[in-house]
């Protein structure tokens, strides 16, 4: 550790924190115009660097180059328009978690398309012409092309500076971040408006990653790993500040700079790797933040929408239809086993479907009725599997006893963690729970001594009397069933009243004397408890884990289980990873491309049935008994 690798690693700090500033840039715009928080926005990124790819190879290295990069990044704006007309100007009035839903989707779709056009090789561009060489800074070689790159991002920002404070379609955006239902109403076509902002979002994110062509290899992972650094960008900074963008992007960038030049350290004689700690570093800086301001470095507080859907109806006691109906599927799972005994599969795919429900169960019970929106549940699943295979490899205890600590390694996490997620809301919130477990993934990732590290633990099985699947089903079919009716019994207890209260008016709960974060922290120690149990079956069943467990992608999974389900109903849920869970292995089990059809699904499911399945179906039921009550009031 000298002075000149320091300057160096800053430098590199600088020219990475431009392109991450640039997707950060474009997605704080289309959020604070528009309100959607675009999942799909690291595939404009990903289809930005392999346009210019293309591009490069038709127009030559030479003097091709750079027209090549600008048009790629031109293409990767008309696309996004496109995306926007057809698609998004759907769904705008619908809950944000839709909008949440169909840009994933998306991101299926992108990814297959990428795959079946370029292929799934890694593609590496040719050098920039005229940057190709490098400069000495202290007696090290520095790139010229990073040196252009790090002069490249306070140029963007400059002139996306001048576009918004200049010109009159910048105060339009500025005016619609504010309040964009009062500029519709003096007359602004706001259709449009919101087009041209997601245009030059899609533009700023294919800039972005066309300048990375001569930096890295375009790959088929670039869309996930852009978008989750973006989104860490964007809630640093303040959702909607573009200045705090590029503060936020600076202080992540130079802040992993700094752990790469440290290395190893040995602090008090115990050795700490801080180079290990780039793959956790921007989310330990988002929580330190958000923690500190939960607003973001330079954010204000969101303004309300006026755009939602329409408010929610209370929860109702089932009906005696709906109970025979639940009698039914109940006497339906115990049958299941003696009439698929020939096809040992199908009981294999039953139980993952029993523990997707539960999951996706403990996810809506906070989601919904609580309405706290969590990026990061499967902090709380991989907790609780990787309880329960701690407890059975390093503690020798009995697959019974493990199953009970798998629950009590989840609420650990969700005493800590949920203590300090309720002291936010909407997106912040969100972003705090991503934030801690991909911190807890990190951990699981790195720490090979107890958790195995990127390996995992392997040889987690059942008891004697439960190595049979068979039998394993049906414990699983037991406590799943228990789950779920005992979060549902909660939900029509005072608490979940009191829940379902503060949700929709914290300042009435709290005028009335309810104490709304404690509350809120109860309801994540609930749900924890739910999500636990879940992890602990699906280590058992697998006899192996992995911190795949704890991924963001993970977390995706249940938020759309939940909003394919219906999230207004207590059945959507459940409903909603049966049919996930069963079309993710049917799709892929059909197709090569299976990612494209199943985001196709989804977007069709999204926008048949905006409610959800189950409230879908629950819908078609209200309409028929009004109908019904109209008839009797004529026939009257």
């Amino acid at each position: 550790m000298d002075l000149s690798s320091l300057a160096v690693q800053l430098l590199n700090g600088l020219a990475g924190a431009s392109s991450l500033f640039m997707v950060a840039a474009g997605l704080s715009l289309i959020f604070g115009v528009t309100r959607i928080v675009n999942f799909a926005h690291g595939s404009f990124f990903m289809i930005g660097i392999y346009v210019a790819y293309t591009l490069v190879e038709r127009l030559g290295d030479g003097m091709g180059f750079w027209p090549a990069l600008l048009l790629a990044a031109v293409i990767t704006g008309i696309l996004g328009a496109i995306l926007e007309i057809v698609l998004l100007r759907r769904i705008y009035r619908a809950p944000e978690l839709f909008q949440l839903l169909a840009t994933f989707a998306l991101v299926l779709v992108f990814k297959d398309a990428v795959l079946w056009f370029w292929g799934p090789d890694e593609l590496l561009g040719p050098r920039a012409p005229g940057l190709s060489g490098a400069i000495t800074i202290l007696g090290r070689q520095f790139p010229t092309y990073d040196l252009f790159l790090i002069v490249v991002g306070p140029v963007v920002l400059g002139l996306i500076w001048l576009l918004l404070s200049r010109t009159r379609w910048g105060t339009l955006v500025r005016a619609a971040t504010q309040d964009r239902e009062m500029v519709s109403a003096l007359g602004v076509n706001q259709a449009w408006l919101f087009t041209s902002v997601f245009a030059l979002g899609a533009f700023l994110a294919g800039l972005g990653g066309a300048l990375q062509l001569p930096h890295e290899p375009a790959n088929l992972d670039m869309d996930l790993i852009t978008i989750s650094a973006a989104f860490v960008v964007v809630v640093v900074g303040g959702m909607g500040s573009i200045p705090g963008a590029y503060v936020a992007a600076l202080l992540i960038a130079e802040v992993k700079a700094i752990c790469i030049w440290l290395g190893l350290v040995d602090v008090l004689g115990v050795s700490i790797s801080f180079s290990k700690l780039t793959l956790v570093v921007e989310f330990l800086v988002m929580a330190t933040v958000l923690i500190a301001r939960p607003s973001g470095l330079l954010g204000r507080p969101q303004a309300p929408s006026r755009s939602y859907g329409a408010a929610e109806e209370p929860l109702r006691p089932s009906t005696t239809m709906y109970k025979i109906i639940g009698g039914m599927l109940f006497a339906a799972l115990l049958v299941l086993p003696l009439l698929m005994s020939d096809s040992p599969y199908m009981i294999v795919l039953a139980i993952d479907l029993m523990v997707a429900a539960l999951f996706a169960a403990s996810l809506h019970f906070i989601m919904g009725p609580a309405g706290m929106h969590s990026f990061g549940h499967a902090a709380y699943f991989g907790l609780g599997a990787y309880g329960a295979a701690i407890a059975v490899r390093s503690l020798d205890l009995p697959m019974e006893v493990a199953l009970v600590a798998a629950p009590l390694a989840a609420v650990a996490g969700a005493l800590l963690f949920g203590w300090f997620c309720v002291r936010l809301s909407g997106v912040y919130l969100a972003m705090l729970t991503l934030a801690f477990a991909q911190i807890t993934w990190a951990v699981a990732y790195q720490w090979d001594a107890v958790t195995g590290g990127s390996n995992g633990l392997t040889g987690i099985w059942p008891a004697p009397w439960l190595s049979d699947k068979t039998a394993y089903y049906y414990l699983t079919l037991a406590i799943v069933v228990a789950g779920a009716l005992m979060l549902r019994r909660i939900l029509f207890a005072p608490f979940g009243y009191a829940m379902r209260a503060s949700r929709d008016s914290v300042l009435r709960a709290d005028a009335i004397g309810i104490d709304v974060k404690r509350l809120q922290w109860a309801a994540f120690i609930i749900a924890g408890v739910a999500a636990g149990l879940a992890g602990g079956l699906f280590a058992f069943s697998k006899g192996s884990i992995s911190p795949e467990t704890l991924h963001v992608s993970k977390s995706v999974d249940g938020i759309v289980m939940v909003m394919l389900g219906g999230i207004q109903t207590l059945v959507g849920p459940i409903v909603g990873a049966v049919t996930f869970s069963w079309l993710h292995d049917s799709v892929a089990r059909s197709t090569d491309y299976w990612r494209a059809m199943l985001g196709g699904i989804i977007l069709l499911l999204v926008l048949l049935f905006p409610q959800g399945i189950a409230g879908f179906v629950r819908q078609l039921f209200t309409n028929l008994d009004e109908r019904k009550a109209t008839a009797k009031e004529a026939i009257r």
